[in-house]
C-alpha cells in the first residue's frame, strides 16, 4: 500500500517591499474616494495617480526580486479594483455626473450607471488579465489597462479643475468618456504594454532625451502634459489593433498568391 502523501505546510508569511507598495497604492485609492467625497477633486485625481505610479513599481520591484507569489497577485488585483475601478468612478460623478440630476431624473440615473459600468469593466478587465496572465502576449495588453483608464480619467479632470472649467459645461463629455474608457477596459484592444522589449534592456538614446523632456513639461503643467499623454494612449490602441490587423490581411493576401502560384507545393 502507499503512503498518503504528507499534507504540504502553507507558507504563512509574505514578502515585505512588494507588498507594501502594494498597500500603499491602496491608500492612494482610498485617500482618492475620501477626497473626492469631501470635494477636494485635485488632491482626489493626484492620489490615483500616485497609486499607478505604485502599482507600476509593486510588480517590477517584484520581479527584480524575485518575490514574486500568488497572494502578491490576488492582493494588488484587489488594490487595483480599489485604486482604478473604484476611485475614478466615484471622482467621476461627485465631480461632473451626479450634476446631471439638474436636468432629470433619466439622466439622474444615467451619470451614477455609467460610474457603475465603469467599475464592472474594471473589475472584468482585472479577472481576465488574472486569468490569462501565464499565455498572454507580454509585449501588449488585451484591452486598455485599468491604471491607464484611470489615469486618463483623473487627468482629464484634473486638466478641468486646474482651467477653471465649470462641471456643469463638461458633464456630458465625462459621461462619454467614462463609457468609453469601460468598453475599452473591457475590449480586445491592443495596448502597448511596456513590459518586454525585444532587444533588452537598452532603449535608443532618443527615449532618454523625450523622457527628460516629459519631466520638463511636467514641471510646466502637469494636468495638461498629463491629459494630453493619457488622451495619447487611449487613441494609440485603436490605431495599433487596426494597423496589427491590416498586416494580417496583407500577410493573408501574400500567402493566398503563392498558393496559387504553387498549386502543387513545388517549383
Amino acid at each position: 500500500m502507499t503512503r498518503p502523501d504528507p499534507p504540504r505546510n502553507l507558507s504563512k508569511g509574505a514578502y515585505l517591499l512588494p507588498n507594501a507598495l502594494t498597500t500603499a497604492a491602496l491608500f492612494a485609492g482610498f485617500f482618492a474616494l475620501i477626497s473626492a467625497i469631501s470635494g477636494n477633486f485635485v488632491a482626489a485625481c493626484i492620489a490615483v495617480i500616485i497609486a499607478g505610479v505604485l502599482d507600476g513599481l509593486d510588480g517590477r520591484v517584484a520581479r527584480m526580486t524575485g518575490t514574486q507569489s500568488d497572494f502578491g497577485t490576488e492582493y494588488d488585483s484587489l488594490s487595483d479594483m480599489v485604486s482604478f475601478g473604484l476611485a475614478p468612478a466615484i471622482i467621476a460623478y461627485t465631480w461632473a455626473l451626479q450634476g446631471l440630476a439638474e436636468i432629470g431624473p433619466m439622466p439622474e440615473k444615467v451619470g451614477w450607471l455609467a460610474a457603475f459600468f465603469y467599475s464592472a469593466c474594471a473589475a472584468l478587465r482585472l479577472a481576465r488579465f488574472n486569468t490569462q496572465s501565464g499565455v498572454a502576449d507580454k509585449r501588449y495588453f488585451q484591452g486598455l489597462a485599468s491604471p491607464a483608464a484611470a489615469g486618463s480619467l483623473v487627468a482629464t479632470i484634473w486638466f478641468f479643475v486646474s482651467r477653471d472649467i465649470q462641471p456643469e459645461t463638461v458633464q456630458w463629455f465625462i459621461l462619454g468618456q467614462t463609457i468609453i474608457l469601460g468598453i475599452l477596459m473591457f475590449s480586445r484592444i491592443r495596448y502597448w504594454s511596456f513590459k518586454a522589449r525585444p532587444d533588452g534592456d537598452r532603449v535608443p538614446m532618443t527615449w532618454i532625451l523625450v523622457f527628460i523632456v516629459l519631466l520638463i513639461l511636467l514641471a510646466i503643467d502637469p494636468p495638461a502634459v498629463l491629459f494630453a499623454v493619457g488622451m495619447g494612449y487611449v487613441l494609440s490602441g485603436p490605431v495599433l489593433t487596426i494597423h496589427g490587423r491590416s498586416q494580417q490581411r496583407r500577410r493573408r493576401r501574400r500567402e493566398e498568391k503563392e498558393q496559387t502560384r504553387k498549386p502543387d507545393g513545388k517549383e
